[in-house]
C-alpha cells in the first residue's frame, strides 16, 4: 500500500485529502506543521509527500529542503495558494515534484499524484553515476564533481545536469528540455528553463573557475554544455 504523509494546517483539507486517498487505496499519515511533518517523516518514510507551504509554525519550503538534504527520494507535491509563476519555481527549486495551486480538483491532484509514483517506479533502479569528460554526477546524494571540487544538487537541477551531460558539446533545445522535465506541471512556462540554467551556471561556478565544463547559451538553439579547455572555447 502506497503511503502519503499529508502536511496541511487546514482541517478541513486535511481531512478531504485523507478520506479522498484512503478510498483510493492509499495509506495516509497526517501533520499539521513542520515540527510534526519532519517528525513523521522520520518515524516512517512516506512514499510521497503533499505540503502545504504556509504551516503555523514555519514553511514547507523548510520541510521540503530538510527532506531533500536529508536524502529523501520520495515524491513531494506542493499545494498552496500562492499561485505566482515565482511561487512555483521556487517550490520547485527546493526539490519538489511539482506545484498545485488551491482551490484544486481531488481528481486532478490524485492524478498528478498517480502520474509522479509511477514514473518513480517504472525508472525502476535509479541511475546511480553519470559522466561527462572529467564531471560526474552522483544522483545518489546529487553531488557533482570535478577534480577535487564539489557541488550539491537539487533533484531537478541534477535532473537538468543531467541531460546537458548526456549531449554534452551539442546545444540541446529549450524545449526538449521542458517536455523532459516540466511538460506535465500546469502554468509553467519555458523560461523555467532559463531559470534552472541560472541555478546550475551558479552552483557551478567553482567548477567553471577552476577550467571546468560550463553551460553556454547558443542562441536560437538552446543550451551546451562546454567541456573543451579554456584555451579552446570560443
Amino acid at each position: 500500500m502506497t503511503s502519503v504523509l499529508i502536511v496541511e494546517d487546514d482541517g478541513d483539507i486535511r481531512a478531504m485529502l485523507a478520506r479522498g486517498l484512503s478510498a483510493e487505496g492509499f495509506s495516509v499519515n497526517l501533520a499539521g506543521g513542520v515540527d510534526e511533518a519532519l517528525a513523521a517523516a522520520r518515524e516512517r518514510v512516506p512514499e510521497a509527500v503533499l505540503l502545504d507551504i504556509m504551516l503555523p509554525d514555519g514553511s514547507g519550503h523548510d520541510v521540503c529542503r530538510s527532506l531533500r538534504e536529508g536524502g529523501y527520494p520520495g515524491t513531494i507535491l506542493f499545494l498552496s495558494a500562492k499561485d505566482e509563476v515565482s511561487d512555483r519555481v521556487d517550490g520547485l527549486a527546493l526539490g519538489a515534484d511539482d506545484y498545485i495551486v488551491k482551490p484544486f480538483s481531488f481528481d486532478e491532484l490524485l492524478a498528478r499524484l498517480r502520474t509522479h509514483l509511477q514514473r518513480r517506479r517504472a525508472a525502476g533502479e535509479p541511475r546511480t553515476l553519470v559522466t561527462a569528460g572529467r564531471l560526474s554526477l552522483d544522483f545518489a546524494t546529487r553531488q557533482v564533481r570535478f577534480g577535487d571540487t564539489t557541488a550539491r544538487l537539487t533533484q531537478r537541477e541534477a535532473e537538468l545536469l543531467s541531460i546537458l551531460m548526456e549531449q554534452a558539446n551539442r546545444p540541446v533545445n529549450r524545449g526538449d528540455i521542458f517536455d523532459r522535465l516540466w511538460a506535465s506541471q500546469g502554468g509553467l512556462s519555458l523560461n523555467v528553463v532559463d531559470v534552472y540554467v541560472g541555478y546550475l551556471r551558479t552552483k557551478l561556478g567553482d567548477i567553471a573557475r577552476l577550467g571546468g565544463p560550463t553551460i553556454v547559451t547558443v542562441r536560437g538553439k538552446g543550451f551546451l554544455l562546454d567541456l573543451r579547455e579554456p584555451g579552446f572555447r570560443h
